[in-house]
């Protein structure tokens, strides 16, 4: 009995461990950072944006060190569907998510460019060192065309933490890092467990439990942002975050180790994380040509992405 219960404990104390380490993580860098009198816009586009991605990126290091990759495959893919699906479904039934010009002109358009690139890779089932540092080596240039594009945007500039202390932002960096580590393995090794137990490959447990799991701490700062008010950046920054996901979290998996991966990947997750994509593409699009100064996702979106993204959960099962 202790032996069953044990792997669902595991993931358990890893999803609580990686959402308040990953926060504490963020707060002690942006601490250190800014004592240093390193700019709000550069925290913002490095320690605020990898922190945000930190759960996804541990997780893909550990199981990819564990001969897992097609669990951070299936991570890096079910993140996205769930930043859309879930992060901005459950939102937009919260609060009108306002549409900005230059995210349907810039930023979607860089996402549809990653994913293709990322489609193109997983084509075949399988992801080589070459592709993995391809895809690595387009997040330099890419911080570089988001600091352009904030600098024409300053009020989208990311929300950090409050700074406290020097010594304070030492401590948490070191236990936020210790603990990300630590609670991905932990992670890692219950949803590799629970596979095993119910005869279910890693790539569904990444696509599915440990997926939901690394989005939570997005899923929680969207809901208290449109609670206060703050959404009017919830589009850019899922579609900021899925872009890390596919460049980072995927990219770096075959870098540790080249993967093989089963042929539905392509043909069934990537298929359905495009089709998401593109329905929120096509509702900003049509939300916005019928009212450019006040386009917005309303709740009809909200419902429509939850229930596709329900009915990807019915295909995977």
């Amino acid at each position: 009995m202790l032996d069953t219960l044990l792997p669902w404990l595991a993931i358990l104390l890893g999803f609580m461990g990686l959402i308040w380490s990953a926060d504490k993580f963020v707060e002690g860098s942006a601490t250190i950072a800014s004592r240093f009198g390193i700019p709000k816009l550069i925290i913002g586009l490095t320690v605020v944006a990898f922190g945000t991605s930190a759960p996804e990126v541990v997780v893909s290091i550990s199981s990819s060190l564990k001969d897992s990759g097609d669990l951070a495959i299936g991570n890096a893919i079910g993140s996205n569907l769930a930043n859309i699906g879930l992060v901005l479904g459950v939102t937009a039934l919260i609060a009108p998510l306002p549409i900005k010009a230059h995210i349907l002109k810039q930023e979607f358009l860089i996402m549809l460019a990653v994913f293709g690139l990322a489609g193109i890779f997983l084509f075949d089932s399988q992801l080589s060192l070459i592709e993995g540092l391809i895809l690595v080596s387009l997040l330099l240039p890419l911080l570089f065309w988001i600091a352009y594009s904030k600098k024409q945007h300053p009020e989208e500039e990311e929300e950090l933490p409050e700074t406290t202390s020097l010594n304070m932002g030492i401590l948490w960096f070191v236990i936020g890092l210790i603990l990300l580590i630590t609670s991905a393995e932990t992670l890692v090794w219950g949803a590799k467990d629970v596979a095993m137990q119910f005869g279910v490959s890693p790539l569904i447990i990444g696509l599915t439990v440990v997926a939901v799991g690394t989005s939570l701490p997005e899923l929680a700062a969207s809901v208290m942002s449109a609670l206060k008010g703050h959404h009017d950046i919830a589009i850019g920054n899922v579609i900021g975050s899925n872009i890390f996901n596919l460049l980072l979290v995927m990219g770096i998996a075959p870098i540790i180790k080249p993967i093989a991966m089963e042929a539905e990947v392509f043909s069934r997750d990537f298929t359905a994380m495009t089709i998401i994509t593109l329905f929120l593409g096509g509702a900003m699009l049509f939300s916005y040509l019928r009212n450019k100064s006040h386009g917005q996702l309303g709740r009809l979106v909200g419902i429509a992405l939850l229930l596709l993204y329900a009915s990807y959960y019915v295909l995977l099962f």
